[in-house]
């Protein structure tokens, strides 16, 4: 197994409930290396992280690791299917209850 794919097994395990469920595809074409992962949908915030920060984490330290084999490495997260859509955010919760609110003044 590939050094890349290794670290990245070894960090996801670590991270998911669901260790049995992660899989990782490894293909390389002129572009680089691209690494596709795919894990239980219940583990998807895990991997994702508080806006993306645990993504960006795993992306940052893949690239280290492609750098020490001269390598450029991407890592694609697939959705689980059927997934859940568009978070509702702090922002879109608070604009709607503005115009609500509007709505309720009648303005």
């Amino acid at each position: 197994m590939e050094s890349d794919k290794q670290f990245l097994d070894y960090v996801i395990k670590a991270l998911v409930d669901n260790p049995n469920d992660v899989k990782i595809n490894r293909t390389v074409d002129e572009m680089g290396v691209l690494m596709t992962l795919d894990v239980n949908p219940a583990d998807m915030g895990k991997i994702i992280g508080r806006s993306g920060n645990t993504a960006k984490a795993i992306r940052t330290l893949l690239r280290v690791v492609g750098m020490k084999n001269n390598a450029r490495v991407n890592l694609k997260i697939n959705e689980p299917a059927g997934g859940v859509g568009p978070t509702v955010t702090r922002e879109t919760r608070a604009s709607k209850t503005v115009d609500e609110a509007m709505a309720d003044l009648k303005i």
